[in-house]
């Protein structure tokens, strides 16, 4: 049982020596504990630390690339040297590496395909109480759209088996987290959470600007990843309200006929089948989409295949 512990980096050459120390030499049921270091384009020593440290394997983009394709990056080699679990931490020591062996845990027992640390955010000191409730929020709706029960679905420590690891497929540019767990809920993939407790805070987000931008940014992943995956539930649910939005002023129409109302109320009626093609036009796109769902779904199947023929049972 080999597992590859994982470390995006950008410029992390003051804090990576932190992380790399506080990795778990051994672990029960573990053979193989090996070191991989993802390098987003970083302009320190970042590559050199790592290589000083001992890390053998490190990936490097010339160019920063975002998070998402660094853990896709990253997996790829992993999975390619033989990985049967791979966990991903930060390279600013923001995770207890020293949880490792917990993380993992499930996994070996197996009664579980993913592994999400809850960091707790609601007793993260230098988060806001503004940021604690926003994360509590995304983790409910990301819960919603997955089928999943995680308390802080945004954390990033994770560990994945290899199995996961195949039938996932990260498409987003901006952070595979979000992505990653709706995919796992459709897919029905077995995931679970270990309460742990973060490190002091070392640096700034590089993911984001400010609580907005990275709002705006998981928003927009969320929805996607979630049309992606049950298109019919959107379009249908859209659809429903132009409906009854537009029956409204037909029956506005009629009762005030009805009663004998002077005027000929034509805009009412004008409204209203406006409504009801909008209405017509949503379903319409709803049954398309469903269509390319299920065309996506054939085409991950031989992907998954294209895969275990690339690493391996």
């Amino acid at each position: 049982m080999k597992l590859v512990v994982q470390i995006p980096c950008l410029n992390e050459e003051r804090t990576l020596p932190l992380v790399l120390a506080s990795i778990p030499k051994t672990i029960p049921g573990v053979d193989e504990i090996e070191i991989l270091v993802v390098d987003d384009g970083s302009s320190d020593r970042t590559v050199e630390v790592a290589r000083e440290h001992g890390v053998h394997h490190i990936v490097r983009h010339t160019r920063n690339m975002g998070l998402a394709r660094s853990f896709r990056d990253g997996v790829d080699h992993a999975l390619l040297h033989g990985a049967d679990i791979v966990v991903n931490t930060d390279g600013d020591n923001q995770y207890p590496q020293q949880r490792i062996g917990d993380l993992v845990q499930p996994i070996l027992r197996g009664e579980a395909d993913i592994v999400v640390a809850d960091r707790q955010t609601a007793s993260i000191e230098h988060f806001s109480p503004f940021k604690k409730t926003m994360q509590r929020i995304g983790s409910r709706v990301v819960n919603v759209a997955a089928g999943t029960d995680l308390p802080d679905a945004a954390s990033g420590f994770r560990a994945y088996s290899k199995h996961a690891l195949i039938r996932l497929n990260v498409v987003t540019r901006f952070s595979y987290c979000m992505e990653t767990i709706i995919q796992a809920g459709y897919k029905r993939l077995a995931i679970t959470s270990i309460p742990v407790t973060t490190n002091p805070k070392t640096r700034e987000s590089r993911l984001f600007r400010n609580i907005g931008e990275h709002m705006v940014q998981s928003g927009v992943a969320i929805t996607r990843a979630y049309l992606m995956y049950r298109p019919y539930v959107v379009f249908a649910g859209l659809g429903l309200l132009l409906a009854i939005g537009g029956l409204v002023p037909f029956v506005r129409y009629a009762i005030l006929m009805t009663i004998g109302s002077d005027g000929s109320h034509l805009q009412s009626l004008l409204v209203g089948a406006t409504l009801l093609m909008g209405a017509l036009l949503s379903f319409a796109i709803g049954v398309l989409a469903d269509l390319t769902r299920i065309n996506r779904t054939l085409s991950e199947d031989t992907l998954d295949l294209l895969k275990l023929q690339r690493y391996g049972d």
